[in-house]
């Protein structure tokens, strides 16, 4: 466990935070540069400048942030879910790397519903239906039903598996 954010660093993350909700990202981003050396690798601080650069679409860099977070913070599944992510935009990237660096995941995380429901949509997108449909149950199975069917059939994603997905049934997928 990591020691929280003491001032003066913990506000400049809560700044750079408010900034992103209004939809700020420069003045994020100058927050996010007041944080001390010390704690410029502190995963909140990581946390935030992944969402900044996110916003950007500067996939590399989220590439970098993103391996931060799993070299550093392995037990974190977001930073798993935000290297794959920007894997998937980087240069030199793509489905088939944002799949394989997400693959270990699941064991690691068998509650989070949203790296099953990601893997889905490498799978759909690379032509891998049957695939795309294991992890598609396996996201069901730890996650909320409603949402995780809704959250499908609106991702373009999946849209190889809309016509199925629109049928769904709690009971047929448990």
């Amino acid at each position: 466990m990591n020691p929280p954010l003491t001032a003066p660093d913990v506000h400049h993350v809560r700044a750079a935070e408010g900034w992103m909700e209004l939809g700020c990202r420069d003045e994020a981003e100058l927050e996010l540069g007041r944080v001390s050396v010390l704690n410029r690798h502190h995963p909140d601080v990581l946390e935030t400048e992944w969402s900044v650069t996110a916003a950007r679409m500067d996939w590399n860099r989220g590439v970098v942030i993103g391996e931060l977070l799993v070299t550093l913070y392995p037990e974190r599944a977001n930073g798993w879910l935000h290297r794959a992510y920007a894997l998937r935009r980087a240069d030199n990237g793509g489905l088939s790397r944002a799949r394989e660096s997400l693959l270990p995941a699941p064991e690691q995380f068998p509650d989070e519903p949203v790296i099953p429901y990601n893997l889905a949509c490498y799978a759909a997108q690379m032509g891998e239906l049957d695939e795309a449909r294991k992890w598609l149950r396996r996201s069901v199975a730890v996650g909320r039903f409603e949402k995780i069917k809704a959250m499908a059939l609106a991702d373009p994603d999946l849209a190889p598996l809309w016509d199925e997905i629109r049928l769904w049934k709690r009971a047929q997928l448990a």
